[in-house]
């Protein structure tokens, strides 16, 4: 893809903060930093989202998550956790459409400024009966 920008990044282009890259993934930090740290790690290949990537594809950018996230957290003693996301579609908040893995160093509770998950159950929402329809419908959606 000639437009994109983590495209350019993968093929040294544009400069970017590089902590680590191979011949299948490049991490880099973040322009927005969210939190001090805040890192990416893109295929070098183009996929806009979790749905494009075949098995292989998966298995080797997935296998990459604990090395950098190890590396994240050995990079300083104020890191107390992490945050790893994956935002697949705009309705999901994904803004650039080649895929990305979003890696969010936790100093304290102080540091979600700018930054927050909210789970809000909907435990009793839905009946058994709804609950086994989506189950269904999963398990008959699934690829061999």
């Amino acid at each position: 893809m000639t437009d994109c920008i983590f495209c350019k990044i993968a093929n040294h282009e544009i400069p970017s903060s590089i902590v680590y890259e191979d011949d299948v993934v490049i991490a880099f930090l973040d322009l927005s930093q969210v939190t001090k740290g805040h890192t990416l790690l893109v295929p070098k290949k183009h996929v806009a989202d979790i749905f494009e990537y075949d098995e292989e594809l998966a298995k080797e950018v997935f296998s990459r998550i604990p090395k950098i996230a190890r590396a994240i957290e050995r990079s300083s003693d104020d890191i107390l956790g992490l945050n790893i996301l994956n935002n697949n579609r705009s309705i999901a908040y994904q803004s650039v459409f080649h895929s990305h893995i979003h890696f969010l160093p936790r100093y304290e509770d102080s540091d979600s400024d700018g930054f927050g998950l909210k789970w809000k159950t909907h435990e009793g929402k839905y009946s058994q009966a709804e609950l086994a329809k989506v189950v269904a419908s999963i398990k008959e959606s699934l690829e061999e």
